[in-house]
């Protein structure tokens, strides 16, 4: 195993973001001794109010700003000389992709360029004990049939406008590792789940159609696959990879919790039927099959056994308990909820299904 790295200061990008609060919550809390810098540009998928509880830490800055502005990023890391990056700020999705892929090229490839450059003069030629970790996703490759599973030697096949941003970002942080000698780290994720998502995503958006009685809009005949990990649990993870991981190594994380699209939003249902005292087989009567997203990959499912062999990691939730959490948190947190699902999400929303 990897010796501890210590770090001083850490920028997080896209901390305030689904994923990237919770990364955001565990470092601030379990590292009072360093500082956590989060880097938002605050678009649609990013809200402050993920980080309420966290927000007045002594160790902990937000700023606001666009990975895309590669002088203002040179400059961030000129004012603070970080230790460390850990880069979640991405756009992440599928549907938005299709829609502008442009956006996710600036952000995705541009972005991630624009911080590898800023790290590399910021550490110099000799950038001991500093790390860049990239955050990336199992989508990078492609899509499995009804056997295999993803390793990190899998080869990559992204089919979306989103996994092909995603992919080329993977392949420059590799390229500044093998060229210029920065340190670097990589981790593939499957689908994630749990508090703060933003409610275009599967199990936010359909928890809260559930609770209106609005129509489910099911993609093909929702025969697609999925490994959902707790994003708790990817959180742990992350720090551990940082801590511990292998520079120049790509660590593959998944919650082993493979599902088709439609079983799970039948479980979720009769879940949600129970939690809001309705007849059973109310809310499967939403369920709306429209037509499928171009390009919908088949199947993910993960490798973990790398992570859990060499790091020690292994997810804590099975997924059943972890919906349970899921949905108790959306229900109890209705005011959080109604924010977010107003305005250019409802909008956006409308483009997405409403014409189907």
């Amino acid at each position: 195993m990897a010796k501890t790295k210590e770090m001083k200061e850490i920028l997080i990008t896209g901390g305030a973001g689904f994923i990237g609060s919770h990364v955001v919550r565990l470092f601030v809390t379990k590292y009072p001794a360093c500082r956590v810098v989060n880097l938002d540009k605050l678009t649609y998928a990013g809200n402050l109010a993920n980080l309420k509880d966290i927000e007045d830490m002594p160790n902990y800055r937000f700023v606001r700003g666009d990975i895309v502005d590669g002088d203002f990023v040179q400059q961030l890391f000129r004012d603070h000389q970080f230790d460390g990056v850990i880069h979640l700020a991405a756009e992440s999705h599928v549907d938005r992709s299709i829609s502008n892929p442009m956006e996710f090229v600036f952000t995705n490839v541009i972005g991630t360029v624009n911080l590898l450059n800023a790290a590399r003069h910021c550490w110099g030629d000799s950038p001991q004990g500093k790390l860049f970790y990239h955050v990336s996703t199992d989508e990078v490759y492609g899509s499995l049939g009804k056997e295999g599973i993803f390793t990190e030697e899998t080869r990559y096949d992204p089919h979306s406008p989103y996994s092909a941003s995603k992919a080329s970002s993977d392949h420059f942080v590799r390229a500044y590792h093998d060229t210029y000698g920065l340190p670097v780290v990589i981790s593939n994720c499957s689908n994630n789940y749990g508090s703060f998502q933003f409610p275009e995503k599967l199990l936010p958006l359909f928890i809260n159609n559930i609770r209106y009685n609005k129509p489910l809009p099911v993609y093909g005949k929702g025969e697609n696959v999925r490994d959902w990990l707790w994003v708790e649990d990817h959180a742990r993870a992350i720090d551990l990879i940082f801590h511990r991981g292998r520079v120049g190594e790509t660590y593959n994380i998944g919650g082993h919790n493979e599902w088709r699209n439609i079983d799970l939003i039948r479980l979720m249902c009769r879940i949600m039927d129970r939690k809001l005292d309705r007849t059973p087989g109310t809310s499967e009567k939403l369920i709306t099959f429209v037509k499928d997203r171009a390009g919908h990959d088949l199947r993910y499912a993960i490798d973990s056994s790398k992570l859990q062999r060499d790091l020690g990691w292994t997810p804590s939730v099975q997924f059943e308990e972890g919906l349970e959490k899921t949905i108790d948190w959306y229900l109890s947190h209705e005011e959080w909820l109604n924010n977010v699902t107003s305005g250019d999400y409802l909008r956006y929303y409308e483009e997405q299904y409403g014409k189907r």
